[in-house]
């Protein structure tokens, strides 16, 4: 095993450079020898000899059976003990010691000097200390007051803020109830209408129930509008409360965790176990705020909350009048419908009666044109058969072989029994014709009386049963949304 450092015979790994003797002057030998050599963080590990330069003999190359496996040349001491001399004279020896003592009496004075400056430095540092920590719980402690204060103004606006918020629902609820209680004639007077449009014919009449009905609608959906404005206002007033509460709640749970911090950061001590070092936090600069600004921010927060507070009172004043307006105007509109309804009902029913004894007289008379309709049906197919006999006769004559083929007088019988016989199927055809045209025309007007009959049926069948829808209305405390 090979070590690093110096041996007694011989140097190397580098040079040694002596702190008290100067540096002697370079020898024949000198590229000859080898220095000693520290290495950093290693002390030398041969203090104990003396400081003196030893001489290595340059070895001549030997043969192969002298190889030295270790790589380094051996030492030979000279033959003659007169080669050994002193390297350094008497004086030189004294002017080491006296460098040497002068050199440590400094180092003492220094040292002794910068031990009483360090002794005061060190107490005056640990008043400036403890000072500064004083100073600092000082200040702490105010700001913990400081926030104390604001937190008891966050808290009894919250509170107030929050029973308004609680008024101001009940008050949108009441409004959602009405608009809701509202909903129900509103569907009664649109379905009378819709119904009411199933009337058929003349019957679709812009009458005063009409007339009546859409003004009822129209004033349902005016309060039902007025009634949701209002809600709705409402409703963008309490995004307004919440989000002022939500400033509210965040700043006073931002103090709340503010106090706890400093609460924490006013009781730390030196003796604590939680301290530690954060090296570099001191230069770093997170604040976002001055206490100008800070308590500008909780006093423009309760302002805030107060103005919503007012806007919030006033909405439901609003909600109060408005209730009781819309509820009047919708029941004096109720009846005034009402009485429309039943006076057209009388009308319609008087109509349907004097149509009904039309019908019957046109039904007797359509029973008498059927019966004409029967017998020159069977007129008609009578005639038919003569018609197809004497035509075949004339298609069979067509088939005489050649000379045969004569135009005689039986010819001409035939042709003219056959344009007979037609011109009777084509009067009788007309006639027929005509009576079904008749019987067409009765039955339209028939079918038009039993039309308006229906019609007039319908519309009474319509009208009473609107009125059986608008038999129920809501009650007044139930319209104010009670």
């Amino acid at each position: 095993m090979e070590f690093l450092g110096t041996t007694q015979l011989a140097s190397y790994c580098g040079t040694k450079k002596s702190c008290l003797f100067p540096d002697l002057a370079p020898t024949s030998t000198a590229k000859h020898t080898y220095q000693s050599y520290y290495l950093p963080g290693y002390r030398s590990l041969s203090s104990w000899r003396p400081s003196l330069l030893h001489k290595v003999v340059l070895v001549p190359p030997s043969s192969d059976k002298q190889f030295n496996p270790t790589g380094r040349p051996p030492t030979v001491l000279p033959a003659l003990r007169s080669s050994l001399h002193a390297r350094y004279s008497t004086r030189d020896w004294h002017h080491a010691n006296m460098v040497q003592l002068k050199g440590s009496e400094d180092s003492r004075y220094c040292a002794g000097r910068l031990n009483t400056d360090s002794m005061r430095l060190m107490h005056d540092k640990d008043q400036l200390t403890y000072q500064m920590q004083e100073e600092s719980r000082r200040n702490l402690g105010e700001r913990i007051s400081n926030i104390d204060f604001w937190r008891s103004e966050l808290i009894y606006e919250l509170e107030c803020l929050l029973k308004e918020t609680q008024a101001l629902e009940t008050a949108k609820k009441r409004l959602e109830c009405a608009a809701g209680e509202l909903q129900g004639p509103l569907k009664v007077a649109l379905e009378c209408l819709y119904h009411r449009e199933k009337r058929q014919g003349i019957d679709l009449v812009h009458d005063d129930v009409e007339k009546n009905l859409i003004k009822e609608v129209d004033v349902f959906k005016d309060c039902q509008e007025i009634l949701t404005k209002l809600a709705h206002k409402i409703s963008q007033q309490l995004s307004i409360n919440r989000d002022a509460q939500h400033a509210l709640e965040q700043d006073l749970s931002d103090k709340n965790s503010a106090h706890f911090i400093d609460e924490k950061c006013f009781n730390l001590r030196n003796t604590s176990d939680s301290i530690n070092f954060y090296h570099g936090v001191e230069k770093a600069d997170g604040t976002v705020s001055v206490p100008e600004t800070w308590a500008k921010f909780s006093e423009d927060n309760i302002r805030c909350s107060q103005h919503a507070r007012a806007n919030s009172v006033k909405l439901r004043e609003d909600t109060e009048v408005g209730l009781e307006r819309t509820s009047e105007e919708m029941w004096n509109h109720f009846i005034s419908t009402n009485l429309a309804f039943n006076n057209r009902i009388a009308e319609v029913a008087d109509a349907k009666n004097k149509l009904q004894a039309q019908l019957a007289k046109i039904l007797q008379e359509i029973f008498q044109t059927e019966d004409t309709i029967m017998l020159l049906e069977r007129s008609i197919k009578a005639k038919e058969y003569p018609l197809k006999v004497a035509q075949t006769c004339l298609a069979g004559r067509t088939k005489r072989p050649n000379i045969e083929l004569c135009r005689d007088a039986p010819q001409f019988q035939l042709i003219t029994e056959v344009y007979t016989i037609d011109d009777t199927l084509q009067t009788l055809k007309r006639r027929l014709q005509e009576a079904h045209d008749t019987l067409q025309m009765l039955l339209l007007n028939k079918s038009k009386l039993e039309h308006e009959i229906s019609v007039k049926a319908n519309s009474f069948f319509i009208d009473k049963k609107c009125m059986d829808m608008r038999s129920v209305f809501p009650s007044t405390p139930r319209l104010m949304g009670y």
